[in-house]
């Protein structure tokens, strides 16, 4: 069986960021990575459904949403996936920084948190959604000239 791309990374390596996972054609797949793997800091599924909602709607909002294909978590709660078409690096960045500070400015109601919008709308609370992303945003904005690629073993 051959291995899958993501599985080809030593995530012993990764530290939160921002990377290129890989390219297929014109879609880009971005790897939001929030914390570093395999420490016990994991996301809780309440912060990580609250940032899938809130990002999600604000970024398919943003000047890219002809171009946003998909924002969702990954299974090991460390970190997000963004899949955008005809991706130009520097604009997701500064797009995702925008959506950061937006949810950190927002007050409100979770955006899709009723039972006709979402499959466990009791499951969502924008102070967990806001704690994530202050610490992402403090992580993206403290990484001067970031290069998108994943660090060689």
């Amino acid at each position: 069986m051959e291995r899958i791309t993501s599985f080809t990374v030593d995530h012993d390596l990764l530290e939160p960021g921002i990377y290129i996972s890989r390219i297929d054609g014109d879609v880009t797949t971005y790897d939001l990575r929030t914390r570093k793997p395999n420490r016990g800091d994991y996301m809780t599924d309440l912060a990580m459904h609250s940032v899938e909602h809130m990002v999600a709607t604000l970024i398919r909002n943003s000047e890219m949403r002809d171009d946003v294909l998909y924002f969702g978590p990954m299974g090991c709660q460390t970190g997000f996936y963004l899949l955008v078409r005809n991706a130009d690096h520097q604009q997701v960045l500064r797009v995702l920084k925008q959506v950061l500070r937006d949810i950190l400015a927002y007050e409100g109601p979770v955006y899709g948190a009723s039972r006709k919008e979402c499959g466990n709308y009791r499951n969502l609370d924008l102070q967990a959604a806001k704690t994530e992303c202050r610490k992402y945003l403090d992580i993206l904005e403290s990484t001067p000239n970031i290069d998108f690629k994943y660090r060689e073993a």
